[in-house]
């Protein structure tokens, strides 16, 4: 594996995208028996009106100064986020083509400006990635806000397990051969990561993994940025609403 590059969809995140931020190169500096592989981080900063630009600013030239990975960002105006995660995977599939590597030597990871990831993340994708594996299927959970009645309800309904049944966006990663094998992320403004995940998993010897092993933690605001994700799922669930 030559690189790797974690794509994260962000509209209206200035609050959110610090700590994400944050967590991701802690968790790129924590990739030590990966010295080889080249790290890279594309923010796709979707029709953003909040200052989340002047984030993504600030923490690239802090990146630069620590070295081990780069931090770039893409201005688009996708409007969902299938079409963002699409742009910035292309992004990253021609820096790599660019500096003369193959597809099937770059691992594109994804998760979401309101989600911290674990300081074995990055390096859990790479050992995947280098012993065959051609996507990871993480799990998420909720973060502390959630009350306790509903995060009890979040775990009646979610198996963190392995070989779990769920697809996360927030907790994604695909080596490029096999997402470029099946079409790439489609411009749906929900579920794009399911649809992406069940193609892979219906292609022809493309090995899917799904791993409790490197959970990450996402808001439980119940503002959706889109309706019908995640937000959504969580305000039905309060509710009652199956």
């Amino acid at each position: 594996m030559d690189a790797l590059t974690v794509v994260i969809p962000a509209r209206n995140e200035v609050l959110a995208l610090p700590a994400c931020l944050e967590a991701l190169h802690a968790s790129f500096q924590l990739a030590g028996p990966h010295a080889d592989v080249i790290l890279r981080a594309i923010v796709v900063l979707d029709s953003c009106t909040d200052g989340s630009d002047t984030v993504v600013r600030a923490a690239t030239q802090a990146w630069h100064q620590a070295g081990r990975a780069a931090l770039e960002s893409i201005t688009v105006m996708a409007g969902g986020v299938g079409l963002a995660r699409a742009i910035g995977n292309a992004r990253a599939l021609a820096l790599h083509a660019g500096a003369g590597h193959e597809p099937d030597t770059l691992w594109l990871a994804s998760t979401d400006a309101d989600t911290i990831v674990p300081g074995h993340w990055i390096s859990t994708h790479l050992s995947a990635a280098r012993a065959g594996e051609d996507a990871l299927v993480g799990t998420v959970e909720p973060d502390a806000t959630l009350p306790l009645h509903d995060r009890a309800l979040w775990l009646e309904r979610h198996h963190l397990v392995e070989d779990h049944p769920h697809v996360h966006g927030a907790n994604l990663g695909v080596r490029a051969s096999a997402y470029l094998a099946v079409g790439g992320y489609r411009a749906l403004t929900l579920h794009e990561d399911a649809d992406l995940v069940g193609r892979l998993r219906a292609a022809p010897g493309v090995r899917v993994r799904a791993t409790d092993a490197h959970r990450v933690v996402t808001s439980s605001r119940l503002e959706a940025r889109a309706s019908g994700g995640f937000a959504t799922y969580l305000k039905n669930l309060t509710r009652g609403v199956s």
